[in-house]
């Protein structure tokens, strides 16, 4: 889906507000980084993939960065493996000596494993699928989220959103999926719960289906979903930022929030001017990308 020049509200008023969103060369953290670049910050994009062409190649986070800056934001690549601890706290050296704060943290770096939507039980497929949804899912957002709480709590504000799922409440493509997710919301709750009393807030996100680089590919092999009703990756994106800008945050904090609702609240649409059905409930077997 190309996107229009403008990825949100053009209005600036992130401009001095520094955000990392992790696993942003594609899909919706690629939204979630141009929707905050939009609003004028200053967004370090990480992801495994990266390019030195010029201009680079599309699905890096170099092509993100540029994007980024083609919004009013300011967009700044990091290539980065979020199963290297190393690499995740070298990254969140680097933003605070180059910066001095950081205000936004949008963990979304997943891994998807080619069995997710296979309708194989979960024993039958690979051990292995655990351990990526898992470690570069929830354990790499525990990660980077200590890490962020110790910029924002010497600051006294910030705010982490977690990319989840209505698989965190009912069963979502696989287990180890729906296991992840709803890990992913407790944790939102219980980091929420000692942060809070710091100025800081925590959320979780729920997008709906979405139709991502990897679904506008693989649409039409994919059966039972309408995507007529699909988010495009830029609405979440518009849903942080809108979260961004929100003075009462921490009334919020702890909990999961639907996409869907906030563009109800905050008056925002996709990016072709409608609205999205919102999460989903029951996963046909296919190639379908949620979150």
């Amino acid at each position: 889906m190309n996107e229009p020049k403008q990825a949100g509200p053009k209005d600036q008023a992130l401009k001095g507000r520094v955000a990392i969103v992790t696993g942003a060369s594609r899909g919706i953290g690629r939204g979630c980084a141009v929707g905050l670049g939009a609003r004028g910050a200053t967004v370090y994009c990480t992801a495994r993939s990266s390019s030195a062409a010029d201009p680079p190649e599309e699905g890096t986070v170099e092509a993100v960065a540029c994007e980024i800056d083609s919004v009013g934001g300011r967009g700044i690549a990091v290539a980065c493996d979020h199963r290297d601890d190393s690499a995740v706290e070298a990254l969140f050296t680097r933003v605070r000596e180059e910066q001095g704060q950081l205000d936004f943290l949008v963990n979304n770096a997943f891994i998807i494993p080619d069995e997710l939507v296979s309708g194989k039980p979960f024993w039958e497929v690979p051990l292995s699928n655990w351990d990526d949804m898992i470690d570069v899912g929830t354990r790499s957002a525990y990660a980077a989220s200590r890490l962020a709480a110790r910029v924002m709590v010497s600051q006294g504000s910030g705010l982490i959103a977690n990319i989840s799922s209505s698989g965190a409440a009912e069963y979502a493509w696989h287990v180890a999926y729906g296991v992840g997710k709803a890990a992913l919301d407790r944790m939102t709750s219980d980091t929420a719960h000692e942060l809070k009393r710091h100025g800081v807030a925590v959320v979780s996100l729920w997008p709906g289906l979405v139709l991502t680089e990897r679904n506008e590919a693989n649409r039409d092999r994919v059966k039972g979903l309408d995507f007529g009703r699909a988010e495009s990756l830029y609405f979440t994106g518009r849903a942080i930022a809108a979260l961004a800008t929100d003075e009462k945050i921490l009334d919020r904090t702890g909990r999961a929030l639907i996409s869907r609702d906030l563009a109800d609240e905050f008056g925002f649409t996709d990016v072709d001017g409608t609205l999205p059905d919102g999460p989903m409930h029951g996963r046909p077997s296919g190639t379908a990308d949620e979150s």
